[in-house]
């Protein structure tokens, strides 16, 4: 009989050639905490470690207790953890001036269609993709939905310009006729296909990277409860779907009762239930189970702590 997994996420550490790391699941679960806590065990053993926060509703910078922007900043007490918040409005005016006069009303269309703020996310993975500046990159995710609509974005949008591009090749008459009549300058038919090509390509790398296991890995994060406990399998059955590997799932807020207490002994007993099945669901998994404590945990001392976790089980 094999060996059970390491309940741990050393693995994670020590599998120094990942550069992607997704952190995701359900609402509410403590998604935030435990990519900062993965975050801040990464940084003692990397490079420099980006903590990138793709959820519309950020929690970054309550969390580390630390104001953050769409750009890299320091986390303050360290000297190679960094963090960003994507904001999609940033990504909307940048465009807009870039376009000029037409921003304006591109803006107000595009911020109605469903989806942009994956796609705003998208574009930030993109250009890191393009400098890769960090050596590993954390993703504290949206809640489900979001997410898996997120890691969709790579195949979906290289199928779509790989048909765009077929389609400009087979039209390049009527193209080159309504270039004229918009009084678009000669040249910029092959600048505009050049653009595409060149985009389409990176967004094939991103999605062979995200596709390889030994550069990406998704960590889920539960609470056992019933409806936690069936959108991890939900999205662990989809994320091998899209090829994306995952090995470790944390749950949070599990109770260690150590005190006579009516509530604390039902809530116990009703989270025994869930553990052993997620024990036995994923049995193969590295399955971490992180303490509920009596105070919040938000700054960088107490994530720090809490993050030794995540290493070595708690033990009451």
């Amino acid at each position: 009989m094999n060996p059970s997994p390491d309940p741990s996420l050393k693995s994670v550490l020590d599998q120094k050639s990942l550069k992607w790391i997704f952190v995701g699941g359900k609402g509410g679960v403590g998604k935030t905490t435990t990519s900062c806590c993965l975050a801040i065990q990464l940084s003692k053993v990397r490079d420099n470690v980006l903590l990138i926060s793709t959820d519309p509703a950020h929690n970054l910078s309550d969390a580390l207790e630390q104001k953050f922007s769409h750009t890299p900043s320091l986390v303050n007490g360290f000297k190679n953890l960094y963090a960003m918040e994507v904001e999609s409005n940033a990504q909307f005016d940048e465009l807009s001036n870039f376009l000029g006069p037409d921003g304006a009303m591109f803006q107000d269309i595009a911020s109605s269609i469903p989806g942009i703020d994956e796609a705003m996310s998208f574009t930030e993975v993109i250009k890191l993709v393009k400098t890769m500046e960090f050596s590993v990159v954390v993703f504290d995710t949206a809640p489900t939905g979001h997410t898996l609509r997120f890691l969709s974005l790579p195949t979906t949008l290289e199928k779509s310009l790989g048909k765009l591009l077929t389609l400009k090749n087979k039209f390049s008459g009527m193209f080159k006729q309504f270039s004229t009549m918009f009084g678009m300058p000669e040249g910029d038919e092959a600048s505009f296909t050049n653009k595409f090509d060149e985009m389409r390509k990176v967004i094939g790398e991103v999605n062979q990277q995200f596709k390889n296991a030994d550069l990406t890995t998704f960590v889920c994060v539960c609470i056992p409860e019933f409806l936690s406990l069936y959108e991890t399998e939900r999205m662990i059955q989809e994320l091998s779907k899209f090829e994306i590997d995952v090995q470790n799932v944390v749950v949070n807020q599990v109770l260690f009762p150590d005190k006579p207490c009516t509530l604390c002994q039902a809530r116990s007993k009703m989270q025994k239930k869930y553990l052993d099945q997620i024990n036995d669901l994923y049995e193969d998994f590295h399955v971490v189970k992180m303490p509920l404590l009596e105070s919040e945990i938000r700054g960088t001392e107490s994530l720090s702590n809490f993050s030794n976790f995540l290493m070595n089980p708690y033990k009451p």
